[in-house]
């Protein structure tokens, strides 16, 4: 789903059960404003220098990824992420980012037809502690 940028701020701001992070355009990230969860909103003075370049949320079952496209904003949820294949990887100042991959079987012509699994999607898992 597409929204405008009154909408992503009030979707990002409703996500207070989710662990993840917002990268602004304008800055690097900032562990202490852009890392999730928090209990207060995105600072308004962000919008006001730059906008959401892309987030990723995670509340144990459920991904959501968001990028700036044009002007607006794709949302994608997955739910129910599967965590038996996930990877970590080192984001600023040590933190640790797990990441799940999503396959699914598909028939392939170079197996004769049968079904093999196959690389759908890699969402954002939530942090290691």
């Amino acid at each position: 789903m597409r929204k405008d940028r009154e909408e992503i701020e009030n979707y990002i701001n409703k996500l207070k059960s989710y662990e993840g992070y917002v990268q602004f355009s304008h800055r690097p990230i900032d562990l202490k404003k852009d890392i999730f969860p928090k209990s207060d909103d995105i600072d308004e003075n962000d919008f006001k220098d730059g906008f959401i370049y892309e987030v990723h949320f995670f509340n144990g079952k459920d991904s959501i990824t968001i990028k700036q496209i044009n002007e607006s904003w794709l949302v994608d949820k997955v739910e129910n992420i599967p965590l038996k294949d996930t990877q970590t990887y080192m984001g600023i100042n040590n933190l640790k980012i797990k990441m799940a991959q999503i396959w699914e079987e598909k028939p392939d012509e170079l197996c004769e037809g049968m079904e093999v699994k196959k690389l759908q999607k890699v969402v954002f898992a939530g942090f290691v502690n």
